[in-house]
């Protein structure tokens, strides 16, 4: 049994039942206000921590100062991210993956992050980019109809394409509509079906005995874009290096991948993990699409985030004005702090504000203030970009083309 194989059986999701924090690729909760333990999630995941001697060999290689994502811990964890920059260093190629599960006719700001990332990844490393919209998966979970799911997608896509990518190095799919086309695909899912048993995927999935066959043939389906042969109109015959930016919670899926690429003459694909972006309500789950008082949606106006956030951002300040002034707030479960975290990308703004809240100088109300202008400028400009992304944009994006992929041997 190889190292990988036995993190599959051994880190199953259903290990998380032991813990107090569920993180599956379909929940996330935590009984405790600061959130999840990311710290014991890497443990448990068998993941490695971004630390600051890999940060340091990131600027030093790039010539770029870290992103305020990984000077912060937002992207936390990682697989095998030095051999994408030893790639990066011998002038080697390689690619960008990262996915979109389509389910609502909105993204909200949680949406974002995987996208502002790889777009700036991709700006760094100047490497393409395959985003794929699940919306077989969302068909599958949420009961949506096929066309309805594909509805969404295309609506997700403009979402997606309206953070700046490029069309020169970005491919975005539909799995309902792109497989059926493109034989590759379908069979490297048939390959990497062939390597997964019943009992590995309910361990790793925690799929029972009454789910639908369709949940149980899923993952291969997620796995396949992370095999650079599911897409010879980009890579020929090139077995090209995947790194794949995305929540910590999408990691099972990868897992499984890891273990079956080089069995199937791949290389395993590269990871970087995000922490959860959480709900209005507090750090114990993450924001949801299906819950509209616990997001901000990329289609609110001025007025509905002011609204949200006055109405329902958990606060860690205290009870009354005195006691703040005199005890302080607690940023570390205060969630307008914890949004300008992703949000503000001025470090030593975000300095002052967490020593004011925390000394008592600085009120809830105060901080409120603070994230509702950067969240009403982040959004308003997102809606501007995604009014000029028409129909005809997105076609160009979804259609299978060549993106430049040069290996250098």
């Amino acid at each position: 049994m190889t190292a990988e194989e036995v993190k599959i059986k051994n880190l199953t999701i259903n290990d998380s039942l032991e813990e107090e924090d569920v993180v599956t690729p379909w929940s996330v909760e935590s009984t405790v206000d600061t959130g999840i333990d990311y710290d014991k999630l890497i443990k448990r995941f068998g993941s490695s921590k971004i630390d600051e001697e890999l940060l340091q060999r990131f600027e030093k290689l790039t010539g770029k100062k870290p992103h305020h994502f990984l000077r912060r811990g937002i992207f936390f964890s990682h697989r095998d991210m030095h051999t994408i920059l030893n790639l990066y260093e011998q002038g080697k190629p390689f690619y960008l993956y990262t996915g979109r599960g389509p389910s609502s006719e909105s993204m909200h700001l949680g949406h974002l992050i995987p996208f502002m990332f790889c777009k700036w990844l991709q700006d760094v490393f100047n490497v393409p980019l395959i985003v794929q919209l699940t919306d077989d998966e969302k068909s599958i979970w949420k009961n949506i109809k096929i066309e309805d799911a594909i509805t969404l997608a295309y609506k997700n896509a403009k979402d997606i394409i309206a953070c700046g990518f490029e069309s020169r190095n970005t491919f975005v799919f539909s799995n309902l509509e792109h497989i059926g086309s493109n034989p590759a695909f379908y069979q490297n899912m048939i390959r990497i079906q062939k390597c997964v048993t019943y009992n590995q995927v309910k361990g790793i999935f925690g799929f029972g005995d009454s789910d639908p066959i369709a949940k149980i043939s899923f993952p291969p389906t997620q796995a396949a874009p992370a095999l650079s042969s599911t897409f010879p109109f980009i890579f020929k015959d090139i077995k090209a290096h995947c790194l794949i930016p995305c929540a910590i919670d999408q990691d099972p899926y990868f897992r499984m991948t890891r273990d079956v690429a080089p069995r199937i003459g791949h290389p395993k694909p590269a990871l970087m993990h995000s922490t959860f972006f959480p709900a209005l309500q507090g750090s114990k789950t993450k924001m949801s699409a299906s819950d509209d008082n616990t997001a901000i949606f990329l289609t609110d106006t001025a007025k509905q985030i002011k609204n949200k956030i006055n109405k329902h951002a958990f606060s860690g300040g205290q009870a009354t004005v005195e006691e703040h002034r005199k005890i302080g707030g607690n940023c570390d479960i205060d969630i307008s702090y914890q949004w300008l975290r992703f949000f503000l990308e001025d470090d030593e703004r975000l300095e002052e504000l967490r020593k004011g809240y925390t000394s008592g100088e600085i009120l809830t109300g105060e901080l409120k203030k603070e994230l509702i202008d950067v969240l009403q400028k982040v959004v308003a400009t997102h809606q501007e970009n995604r009014s000029k992304v028409t129909d005809g944009t997105l076609q160009e994006y979804m259609r299978p083309r060549d993106l430049g992929f040069i290996s250098k041997k």
